[in-house]
């Protein structure tokens, strides 16, 4: 199949797209990749649904602000869409299946036999009507609702990616996102993964906060500031540190409090050591040391994380492109791949990626409307 695969992370900054030719299981090409810059409108819309979410009750309706969020992210999908195709000569036509992650606006692990909660707003048949083509969604509330994490879904997609460059094993793949997670392969189809703490999602918040913009771009805070350690072990004995793998988070787990006397540049130095410090922890608590970190995501473009990782792990950190990968589109074709293996009933999640008790399939089909 020729899948196209969205993605919207939580630094609300850009619809990811890129398209991949795969039955789900073995990848024959790799297609063009892009992305569209998110709109003002549909980023408070986002931001709006998000403080929502976080402030609803369990077992109440769900809030007011996520259905016009689900229909903007839809609509800002299907305009991406509609640039990326017609620039890389592709019409709908050309597409027989979409993936579409969504926006994640909540996620809640499980904790003490509570099932989690996760919450990825875009109206799927709203996109599959105005594209013509099917839509895989919704790929993390069967996970949970067995009691898994619901997170991370790419490992088994970083599995396929590392094979098919021909990477030995262990190796590990970092992403770097809002929220930092590792895949560790250890040979065959062995993967553990879980989220290591923060990624780029702390930052954010925090020059957010001192309204000095809405991300530290190349690390230009950070470079400046020294990193002061006792924040950074105060931040660490979050339990979450304590707690066994598999495990996820949500960008708002972590308080900002810890930094609140802090200067601007010594909070945003102190905040890049606490995700390599977090992702340090996690390599002790899998208990293996892989040939190379691959990290991806939008982080890697931090020179300041890359240093703090290369000073920190125990294997030499490189970059998703020094293997000829597209590193800001892995998580798209990601969801390109697990539309694919959703379309086949294979499955997404393992007990050692989300903790549930065996391998599910997760993810919904929509078929766009007046279609068989």
């Amino acid at each position: 199949m020729r899948v196209l695969g969205f993605m919207t992370g939580t630094s609300l900054d850009a619809v990811d797209m890129a398209v991949l030719e795969t039955d789900g299981e073995t990848i024959s090409a790799w297609g063009p990749a892009g992305e569209r810059k998110l709109t003002d409108a549909t980023r408070d819309l986002v931001l709006a649904a998000t403080q929502a979410a976080l402030q609803w009750p369990r077992g109440q309706a769900e809030p007011s602000e996520f259905a016009p969020a689900a229909e903007a992210i839809a609509q800002e999908h299907f305009a991406a869409a509609e640039a990326f195709l017609a620039a890389n000569a592709l019409t709908w036509a050309d597409i027989d299946l979409i993936g579409m992650h969504g926006q994640t606006v909540l996620h809640e692990r499980p904790v003490d036999g509570v099932a989690g909660r996760t919450v990825q707003l875009g109206d799927a048949g709203l996109l599959a009507t105005l594209s013509g083509r099917p839509v895989a969604h919704d790929f993390r509330t069967a996970d949970v609702a067995a009691g898994g994490e619901g997170a991370p879904l790419a490992p088994i997609y970083h599995l396929a990616r590392a094979a098919a460059s021909g990477l030995e094993a262990p190796v590990a793949v970092l992403n770097v996102g809002g929220v930092a997670n590792v895949t560790l392969w250890t040979g065959g189809e062995d993967i553990a993964a879980f989220d290591t703490g923060p990624g780029n999602g702390m930052i954010d918040l925090l020059v957010q906060s001192r309204g000095a913009g809405r991300f530290d771009a190349g690390g230009r805070y950070a470079s400046v500031g020294k990193a002061n350690e006792a924040v950074v072990r105060a931040l660490l004995a979050h339990p979450y540190f304590q707690a066994p793998a598999p495990k996820s988070l949500d960008r708002h787990d972590f308080s900002l409090e810890p930094l609140d006397k802090l200067e601007l540049e010594d909070a945003a130095a102190t905040l890049v050591a606490f995700t390599a410090e977090a992702v340090r922890l996690a390599f002790e608590l899998m208990g293996q040391t892989p040939r190379e970190v691959v990290v991806t995501g939008g982080g890697r473009h931090n020179p300041e994380i890359m240093k703090a990782l290369a000073a920190r792990l125990p294997a030499p950190v490189t970059t998703a492109e020094d293997h000829g990968w597209r590193g800001d589109s892995i998580e798209a074709e990601a969801f390109a791949y697990l539309a694919a293996r959703t379309e086949r009933g294979l499955p997404i999640s393992f007990p050692k990626t989300t903790g549930v008790t065996q391998p599910m399939t997760g993810g919904r089909i929509v078929q766009p409307q007046g279609a068989d």
